[in-house]
């Protein structure tokens, strides 16, 4: 890489460390090290190299983990992501009032239009989702409420949300997914469905337990009586997997596992056949499998997570995965790869993801960093090279 490249990374971390005013022992308390850890990786004498370390110490220091490997902003691949995401915050910014403009859509004519950006979501077409999400917001503010239904503005706040989460926004993230709640007020069914975007929203900014109670409450409203038998099993399903990865990231294994073991009860109680509503909802037994991996990421145990992983791609229900969702998890289990110190699985893992889904792997905080750590390895093949080189992380 560039000179710059080669300065050592714990240098990087001690200089945007004291760059925020934090001591080592404040820091420490931040990442759940110990002020010793911090000082060795400071001065050299401990490596920081497991990928998962990393995106908690850049989440603390308030950066990508692109910028703490290589000490540089990241280079666009495939959109300007910066630049959309401004519009997007600019529009979540504005409150002026309903009917505003004379052009205003009708519910019916917003959700058709949240339907097809959903659609386009799912198949992994970023760039287009974050074309359309200004419009949309600015349209939810405009739409006419002569229809009694409240859906059109969940649906938009919760793909807002979700685009953000896979664009390293966290916090934004977390205001549209409230505005989903907001909106879903008085209907369990929409209050269920913006739990979803909450959870991991919440989830991406390190509050665990927080998007556990997000989701578990959200299964208790949309049936109180008897969880192993809800009305919308796809649903249900999906909080129960995204409470399941929650309790994981803060190593509640035994919660996890159960959560997921509930999850899989519901999967094989249908059939394992899809279940959802399309916008970013897909449970199956092949979903409950993937989240079962990555729950296994987190807590750690990254030979299970692979075996777990090598199960679900061999079989039918992987296929049937909207391309989104396979991508996205290709990408996650490059981690388990990388901290595995497997860097050419975890390249393989992220040119599969690049050719479902080429957003996902050119555009994601979380993919451009995997690819970083494998191309500092520099047991990089050509494929990865070249991919590397599109998204702007070239060797000298």
């Amino acid at each position: 890489m560039s000179t710059r490249d080669e300065v050592p990374i714990g240098r990087r971390m001690a200089e945007l460390r004291a760059r925020r005013g934090m001591s080592q022992q404040v820091f420490a308390d931040r990442i759940g090290k110990s002020k010793s850890w911090v000082d060795k990786v400071e001065r050299g004498v401990r490596t920081l190299d497991r990928l998962s370390v990393i995106e908690t110490v850049a989440a603390s220091l308030g950066v990508t983990p692109t910028i703490l490997l290589t000490g540089k902003p990241r280079r666009e691949g495939v959109t300007d992501t910066d630049a959309a995401v401004e519009r997007i915050r600019a529009a979540l910014a504005r409150h002026d009032p309903p009917g505003a403009d004379a052009d205003s859509p009708t519910a019916r004519q917003l959700d058709d239009r949240a339907g097809h950006a959903w659609a386009a979501y799912r198949n992994g077409h970023h760039a287009q989702v974050l074309r359309a999400l200004p419009d949309l917001l600015a349209a939810t503010r405009h739409t006419t409420r002569a229809e009694p239904a409240a859906d059109p503005p969940v649906r938009v706040y919760r793909l807002t949300a979700q685009t953000l989460v896979k664009l390293g926004q966290p916090h934004l993230a977390w205001l549209a997914a409230d505005r989903a709640m907001t909106a879903a007020t008085g209907d369990p069914h929409r209050t269920a469905l913006a739990a979803v975007s909450l959870a991991q929203a919440l989830r991406a900014l390190h509050r665990g337990r927080l998007a556990q109670a997000a989701a578990l409450n959200a299964v208790h409203q949309i049936d109180p009586a008897a969880h192993d038998r809800p009305p919308d099993p796809g649903l249900a399903g999906t909080l129960l997997l995204e409470a399941a990865l929650a309790a994981a990231s803060y190593r509640d294994a035994a919660t996890a596992h159960d959560l997921a073991e509930r999850a899989a009860h519901l999967a094989a109680a249908h059939d394992g056949h899809q279940q959802g509503d399309g916008d970013g909802i897909a449970f199956g037994s092949a979903a409950v499998t993937l989240a079962r991996a990555l729950v296994a990421t987190q807590l750690g145990d990254h030979h299970q997570a692979v075996t777990i992983h090598r199960y679900a791609t061999s079989g039918d229900g992987w296929h049937q995965l909207p391309a989104e969702h396979r991508a996205a998890h290709l990408i996650d289990i490059a981690r388990a790869h990388l901290d595995l110190g497997d860097p050419r699985a975890a390249g393989r893992a992220l040119i599969a993801a690049d050719q479902i889904a080429p957003a996902e792997a050119r555009t994601r905080p979380a993919a451009r960093a995997a690819l970083t750590a494998v191309v500092r390895t520099g047991l990089t093949a050509a494929d990865v090279a070249r991919l590397a080189a599109t998204v702007g992380l070239t060797r000298r």
